[in-house]
């Protein structure tokens, strides 16, 4: 049994290499399906691991409440979106995270963030860069992790103490292979004693363009009353801002905190919390419009369900190619029926049987189909590859796509030559011995 059927993959072989252009022509078509397979779960794949690493940035389950400057909101229009501008709001501040806390009790932290441009000073270098003040849920929200020092403890907080956290970058521009811990770094004129630095993170600047990241390797980071003391407090009233009541004129930024990040403890809640938030906001806003709500999460999801439709897109194209080249793999095969059937006559002469016949046939339309779906595997490899050096389109070919390529490629071989195969067995001997 065995011999037989090594003696049919021989002669189906032999039949294959007697006609190699015309088997190379035929596996074009299953070269070019498998390549496509490959190439859309590459970029399948190369998404969903996008979307991860966007969502370890970001933070899960977050409603981001930004500020808007109120000079942007008195320029987008007149009448009853100004007269509803002129009203008193607070803006973004400190006391807002008690409100939302009373208001989200399922809410597992509350991020409060204020930034400034700064420079920063060490040993004769500086270094543009952005001193950002915090609260310690901060790190929690962004999922920040500390590389050497520690976090702030509530102490430093509450008593807005004269300390920083670096960034990564930050700490390998001044500090090279020392360690910063311990060391004081002047940010624009003030001291600041160092007691961490953060872990490096990758930062993508399209993902920082539409979800409002920043580089976190590049900033440092102080307590929010450090901020507020040694920096800047909008939130406070001066008699400048007295002298202009009841005047036209731009109004400066009274917002005393630039974002806010709630994260609840169950995704499902986020739409309703957001809502919840909203209501909040606008109330003790007196109705104002000065600040923006955002949900991350949702963001990605949206961009996954079209990263989704795209990738049924190409897997209807390389469902139609491998249809395409199973059926020319079919007619190719008929053909061939067709032109030895003096062959077929003489091997069932000699003693081969329907089954040897159908097998060796049924052979060469697997061979074929291989040949081309070991060249698409080539093929998808490097078409993934240029999809990301020209698109940047995240792409990652697996192992068990190349696996599921050959496993098309076998069942096309299979499926589309059964049927040629099975016409070439049932031939009769006789009559095609007597063919010329």
């Amino acid at each position: 049994m065995k011999s037989r059927f090594v003696l049919n993959f021989k002669v189906a072989l032999f039949g294959v290499g007697a006609n190699k252009l015309r088997a190379f022509l035929t596996g074009l078509g299953i070269l070019f399906g498998v390549g496509a397979v490959i190439c859309m779960l590459a970029i399948g794949t190369g998404a969903r691991q996008n979307i991860l690493e966007q969502l370890s940035l970001i933070g899960t389950n977050n409603i981001v409440i930004n500020a808007i400057d109120p000079s942007e909101i008195e320029d987008e229009g007149e009448g009853s979106e100004r007269e509803e501008s002129s009203k008193f709001s607070p803006g973004l501040n400190v006391n807002l995270i008690e409100a939302l806390a009373a208001l989200l009790p399922d809410a597992t932290a509350i991020s409060a963030e204020v930034e400034v441009s700064a420079r920063a000073i060490y040993a004769g270098k500086l270094q543009n860069t952005r001193a950002i003040g915090v609260n310690n849920d901060f790190f929690e929200v962004n999922n920040l992790r500390i590389r050497q020092g520690s976090f702030f403890s509530a102490d430093h907080q509450f008593f807005g103490s004269d300390v920083a956290i670096i960034g990564d970058q930050v700490a390998r521009f001044f500090f090279h292979n020392e360690d910063p811990t311990g060391k004081y770094i002047k940010v624009n004129q003030n001291w600041l004693q160092i007691i961490g630095v953060l872990e490096s993170r990758a930062f993508s600047q399209e993902l920082g363009d539409e979800f409002g990241l920043r580089d976190v390797n590049s900033d440092i980071y102080l307590p929010l009353n450090t901020f507020f003391s040694r920096f800047e407090n909008r939130g406070a009233i001066r008699a400048s801002d007295i002298d202009r009541r009841g005047r036209r004129g731009a109004r400066r930024n009274y917002h005393q905190l630039d974002r806010i990040t709630v994260r609840v403890a169950d995704s499902a809640e986020l739409t309703t919390s957001s809502r919840l938030v909203s209501r909040l906001l606008r109330r003790l806003h007196n109705e104002n419009r000065d600040f923006f709500l955002e949900i991350p999460e949702l963001l990605l999801e949206q961009q996954r369900k079209t990263q989704d439709t795209f990738n049924l897109v190409l897997a209807v194209i390389a469902a139609i190619s491998l249809l395409v080249g199973g059926i020319g793999i079919m007619n190719i095969m008929l053909a061939s029926v067709m032109e030895r059937t003096k062959e077929i006559g003489i091997r069932r002469s000699v003693g081969a049987t329907e089954d040897d016949i159908k097998t060796q046939f049924l052979m060469e339309a697997i061979i074929i189909s291989l040949f081309g779906g070991v060249l698409g595997i080539f093929f998808g490899i490097g078409a993934a590859e240029l999809v990301t050096l020209y698109t940047g389109i995240p792409a990652i070919v697996t192992l068990w796509s190349i696996a599921l390529s050959f496993g098309v490629a076998t069942i096309i071989g299979l499926v589309f030559g059964y049927f040629p195969a099975s016409r070439a067995a049932t031939r009769d001997p006789i009559k095609s011995l007597r063919i010329e």
